[in-house]
């Protein structure tokens, strides 16, 4: 009789269940979904597939291919450099699948940035977010064209801020986001996006033997090199040989120093022979000021390392073992 009274009652309650299941395919997505469609289909449209060829050493040109993204109507588009570089001819392919040639606007390998541009009309754009706003476990959604599978997307988390990487130029890119947004080959020069439809990264590289390791070069990185490139068609900047991370002061320590600042640069490495390395500056050292002026972050010293600085004795603050130093730095330019 127990029995047949608990199977009458789950009897009873089967219907509310089936009639609960009825409603559409759009009712049944969850929000995690509905935002990672919302984001496809803000930025998806910008979105384009780059195809090069390049000289071979010896032998007929040969062809390459990646991502890009239209940052603004009138056709200019941020990619990675290494897509680009020493293209004999650039051709892009926008959504909607019409073709266009391309050119060359300007070249950053330091960054892994380049911008190109088209003659098209009625371009969708994206817009670029602030970096400094990202944290660790939000959302990111990467969306490119790997080996050559047009306008796929992927979604992970972000892993990690204030990395560093070498471009292929040698030198050290900073404030690099780690991502488990899954990328191959074809997604390099694509966006990473956020929840709202924004792009905070420029996808560039994944390490090959590993499981969810990417990378992608902040969107405050790229929209300061973009705004150059447009511009100058290069970036002629100083340099003073470290890499940082941003890193915040401790309130103890900025009483006890008089430090005005929440956070700094990390110096992570200095390189051999560098100005840095002669102007006395040691691992480990915070990053306080320079010329005068806060740095707080590591887009702060890109910014203050422009070309008047090249060769200019220049004061720098840091912080060392809980006390301020100041030291004097020359600038050199980039070769």
């Amino acid at each position: 009789m127990a029995a047949e009274l608990l199977l009458s009652g789950q009897n009873e309650a089967l219907p509310a269940t089936v009639s609960s299941a009825q409603p559409g395919d759009a009712a049944l997505l969850d929000e995690y979904s509905r935002t990672v469609v919302g984001a496809v289909e803000r930025v998806a449209p910008a979105v384009v597939n780059i195809d090069i060829k390049q000289r071979g050493r010896g032998t007929p040109e040969i062809g390459g291919s990646g991502s890009g993204f239209l940052i603004a109507p009138d056709g200019f588009i941020l990619t990675n450099s290494h897509v680009v570089h020493d293209a004999t001819a650039i051709n892009v392919n926008v959504s909607g699948g019409h073709e266009f040639s391309a050119q060359l606007i300007g070249d950053d390998p330091d960054t892994d940035l380049a911008v190109i541009r088209i003659d098209a009309p009625h371009l969708s754009h994206v817009r670029l977010a602030d970096s400094e706003n990202l944290r660790v476990g939000q959302i990111g959604i990467a969306i490119g064209n790997p080996l050559g599978f047009q306008a796929s997307v992927t979604t992970g988390v972000i892993s990690a801020l204030g990395r560093s990487m070498h471009a292929q130029s040698g030198r050290l890119i900073d404030n690099i986001i780690q991502t488990d947004a899954a990328l191959n080959p074809g997604n390099s020069g694509g966006p990473l996006v956020n929840s709202a439809g924004e792009v905070i990264g420029v996808n560039t590289a994944m390490i090959r033997p590993a499981q969810g390791i990417c990378f992608a070069i902040a969107s405050n990185t790229a929209k300061f090199v973009a705004g150059w490139l447009i511009r100058d068609g290069k970036i002629r900047r100083s340099y003073i040989g470290v890499a940082g991370q941003n890193v915040p002061i401790p309130r103890v320590i900025a009483r006890a120093t008089n430090t005005a600042t929440v956070s700094g640069v990390l110096v992570s490495a200095v390189e051999p022979h560098s100005p840095a390395e002669r102007a006395g500056a040691r691992e480990g050292d915070v990053i306080l000021a320079f010329a005068g002026e806060a740095v707080t972050a590591i887009d702060d010293l890109h910014r203050k390392l422009t070309d008047d600085r090249i060769g200019i004795a220049t004061p720098i603050v840091v912080l060392r073992r809980g006390e301020r130093r100041q030291l004097t730095i020359v600038p050199a330019e980039t070769e």
